[in-house]
């Protein structure tokens, strides 16, 4: 028998300013499931969750949520004003049952020390604040809104694991395919206001997505030509010309009714880039460059070179320097040592992280002109502004709309329209794929692939750099780089490990690594971690513990009559016994091999 849901939305309908956004949307969350929420950008998706969160109040539609359920919502932009520290934000969302020590662990394994003051955190680290103060109660239900955003690949892939070690129920909405992918059980769909639901993860939401696509499509098809009979029998069947049958008459007034009824799927971005004269077939060279600020180096003795039609991505932690390298490699940054050779005929266009720079007060079709002109060049042709607004989903009305009043995914596709007119045979994209939905980022691959130049691409997107790079760049730590072969997927299989820890300091010069070679990294003691050591800690407790409550369980089965007297009762007790001594099994054994692992480390 399935468990009782823990949080429940039925037939939810929303309308924001005359538009309806939620028809006839449902989510229900039971114990331990795992849901990826999908749908495009401006489809409702963080609305939902504001609603399952209780921080939005729908029109209609009916809101359950478990009395005794711990429910914990992540949004995208969180508010930590009201704190002095980072460690107060974090432990004012716990509750006096929850672990003491886990906000500080979670903010220490997220990069934060807890004394941080809120007041001036960057974006990411207001994020990763965030992200502790919402798991640190360990919570029934997680509502997590791209909890992706702002962070790097070691924090991604250690979130990551960390929510797969946790048994709450969770619901994700995020661009990150192979965070759904690993991390998801189920699918809800939002598409046009109405929810769809597969017990399956993201990784057969695509498929199953394009099944239900075709269906409409044929079901629309049929749905016209009954019309088109049942009009042909208003114009020339004999018994309406000799008089109106009004059972016929209702019935085609509803066929038409259903088909204006019918919202089509939102249109899909038409992107293409203006691509420039071809360039030499090498691109840049560079021999042993170095750079340092201050006393930090941030590239060491690197050497590449690329070639026309490579696929170049740069990975690593935030702050090892891909910025500074990629300029380097694009010839706007002066190594401080040895050489960089740029090809011939090199026509640059680069969408950098800077979306934020977009001016807010400027017009979008001035954003995209430069101002001055309603018409742009694309390919060689004059466009009109409206027109390459419609292939990147604006509407006309928004011709004159201030940069500063679109979402994330629209001033997204806004840097990303103004850098794919630009002509040019070189490429850069500085994490391209930030706040674009899953569909915009389909289109995106395939222009990437399509292009017939060269594309340099920094990005925290596993998926992404599987998709469309021919090599990875990854920064090794202490300003060492190395470069393989292949994919995200296939550095790792060469390297032996992803980017799933804090870069270490090494002493050893960087060198290339050629294809199917493994870097050989170097190792530091194995020392016990702050949550190994808490856990060896409290284990015993938490053992202790589960013994009373287990010894009192038995005390009332041992009762003669408790069966007879409360069947549900001794039923309840009995699961509830199994259930302990399942936890208390797995805690007296993680606790031994902690114990192992510290005398191993100690003797």
């Amino acid at each position: 028998m399935a468990a009782p849901p823990l949080l429940s939305l039925q037939d939810i309908q929303l309308t924001f300013g005359g538009t309806q956004l939620l028809e006839a949307a449902e989510l229900i969350v039971s114990p331990g499931q795992r849901i990826a929420l999908v749908g495009r950008n401006g489809s409702g998706k963080s609305t939902l969750l504001k609603i399952a969160a209780g921080m939005v109040q729908q029109d209609g539609g009916k809101r359950f949520a478990e009395p005794s359920a711990t429910i914990r919502y992540l949004p995208q932009e969180p508010d930590l004003s009201e704190y002095a520290t980072t460690l107060a934000y974090v432990e004012a969302g716990m509750t006096s049952g929850d672990d003491e020590y886990r906000a500080q662990y979670l903010l220490e394994a997220l990069g934060l020390t807890g004394r941080e003051d809120p007041k001036t955190l960057s974006g990411g680290e207001g994020r990763r604040a965030a992200l502790a103060r919402v798991l640190a109660p360990q919570p029934d239900v997680l509502l997590l809104d791209e909890p992706t955003n702002h962070l790097d690949l070691p924090v991604i892939e250690w979130l990551q694991q960390e929510l797969d070690s946790m048994r709450s129920a969770m619901v994700i909405i995020s661009h990150d395919r192979r965070f759904l992918t690993d991390l998801s059980r189920s699918t809800v769909w939002l598409d046009r206001g109405v929810t769809r639901r597969i017990e399956k993860g993201f990784g057969a939401f695509e498929g199953w997505r394009d099944e239900v696509l075709e269906q409409e499509e044929k079901d629309r098809h049929k749905l016209d030509r009954q019309i088109v009979r049942e009009e042909h029998w208003l114009r020339y069947g004999v018994t309406a010309r000799r008089k109106r049958n009004v059972g016929r008459l209702e019935r085609l007034a509803n066929l038409r009714q259903d088909r204006r009824d019918q919202r089509r799927v939102t249109g899909n971005v038409a992107m293409q880039v203006t691509e420039g004269r071809t360039s030499g077939a090498l691109v840049v060279e560079a021999e042993n460059i170095s750079k340092t600020f201050g006393t930090k180096t941030v590239v060491r003795d690197f050497s590449t070179r690329v070639l026309r039609g490579d696929r170049v991505g740069l990975v690593g932690p935030n702050g090892a320097g891909k910025t500074t390298l990629i300029k380097m490699l694009n010839g706007l940054l002066e190594p401080d040592s040895g050489t960089i050779k740029l090809g011939s005929s090199i026509e640059l266009a680069m969408l950098d992280q800077g979306r934020a720079r977009l001016d807010p007060d400027t017009r979008l079709k001035d954003a995209l002109t430069g101002g001055g002109s309603d018409t742009l060049k694309i390919n060689g042709e004059n466009k009109h502004v409206v027109g390459y607004m419609k292939d990147f989903l604006f509407t006309p009305e928004q011709a004159n709309t201030p940069i500063g009043k679109l979402s994330g995914g629209e001033r997204a596709r806004v840097a990303l329209a103004r850098a794919l007119a630009l002509p040019s045979n070189v490429l850069v994209l500085d994490e391209p794929t930030n706040d674009l939905d899953l569909e915009t980022l389909d289109l995106l691959e395939e222009m990437v692939s399509d292009y017939s130049g060269t594309v340099i691409v920094v990005s925290h997107d596993r998926d992404f750099l599987d998709r469309v790079a021919t090599s990875i760049i990854m920064a090794e730590g202490n300003g060492n780089w190395l470069e393989y072969a292949g994919g995200y997927s296939d550095m790792v299989a060469q390297r032996g490990a992803g980017v799933s820890a804090r870069v270490v300091e090494k002493a050893a010069p960087a060198q290339k690594a050629k294809a199917g070679i493994s870097a050989v990294a170097s190792s530091s003691k194995r020392k016990l971690s702050f949550k190994e050591k808490h856990a060896l800690e409290t284990l015993p407790k938490d053992i202790e513990k589960l013994d009373k409550e287990m010894a009192a369980i038995n005390g009332r089965l041992a009762e003669g009559n408790y069966y007879t007297r409360d069947p549900s009762g001794f039923a309840k007790d009995s699961k509830a016994l199994a259930e302990l001594a399942t936890k208390k099994a797995a805690a007296e054994e993680q606790w031994l091999e902690l114990e192992m692992l510290r005398e191993e480390i100690e003797g």
